[in-house]
């Protein structure tokens, strides 16, 4: 906990980067999705993958996919501990082979500052590669009074008229995310966003949408 709070003092919650500023994302041209997926019944086997994609065709430039024995024990809260530093590898690997192929932003499939001490997984892999990231779940993580109760629901059917978002705010009266259903999304099963680094959240909110064919945002589905 201490060490996730003296990380945490490094989040930039803002937009740090020149394409980010343009409403076409002008500059962007690289997009990366990261995840770590587990064989079923087994909780130390997974595969960590890594791919990059061109942007705005969403077009596959690199992909880095690799089984890996996973040692840590789950903890709540602590999830980072025990899959980031399989993420961390394979931005390394990339950066020594394909240099030129290092993404401007990662998609993170997890969360952000949507967390108990506002520091998930986008968050920790954000600050330690410094590169922008974003959460992307697809259940709420239940934090600071958030449920998914009648008001939460009623606010996702709405959405299915809108095809909007809608802030995602704690009983502290924090915006910890947002809930989003895109075009391309299916409302019914929208999908939780929030900040990771170096990124405001009406960015992510903007670049998920457009890195969306389907439910799941390009970089993450692949």
């Amino acid at each position: 906990a201490r060490e996730q709070a003296q990380l945490q003092a490094s989040v930039v919650e803002e937009d740090t980067e020149e394409w980010q500023k343009d409403p076409s994302f002008a500059g962007l041209e690289r997009v990366g999705g990261v995840d770590l997926s587990y064989i079923k019944g087994d909780d130390t086997r997974a595969c960590a993958s890594l791919v990059v994609l061109s942007y705005p065709a969403l077009e596959v430039l690199y992909e880095d996919c690799r089984m890996v024995a996973v040692n840590a024990p789950y903890v709540a809260g602590f999830l980072a501990f025990r899959e980031v530093p399989f993420l961390v590898e394979a931005l390394q690997r990339l950066q020594q082979e394909q240099p030129r192929l290092k993404p401007q932003v990662l998609l993170v499939d997890g969360n952000g500052l949507l967390h108990p001490r506002g520091f998930g997984v986008a968050c920790h892999l954000g600050v330690l590669t410094d590169l922008p990231c974003i959460g992307v779940a697809k259940n709420l993580l239940h934090v600071d009074g958030l449920a998914k109760d009648e008001l939460h629901r009623e606010q996702i059917r709405s959405l299915q008229r809108e095809g909007d978002s809608f802030p995602l705010t704690g009983t502290s009266g924090r915006v910890l995310g947002m809930v989003s259903c895109g075009d391309h999304n299916n409302s019914t099963r929208p999908l939780y966003v929030s900040v990771g680094h170096r990124v405001s959240l009406g960015t992510a909110v903007r670049l998920l949408r457009s890195c969306c064919r389907y439910r799941i945002p390009e970089p993450i589905r692949q």
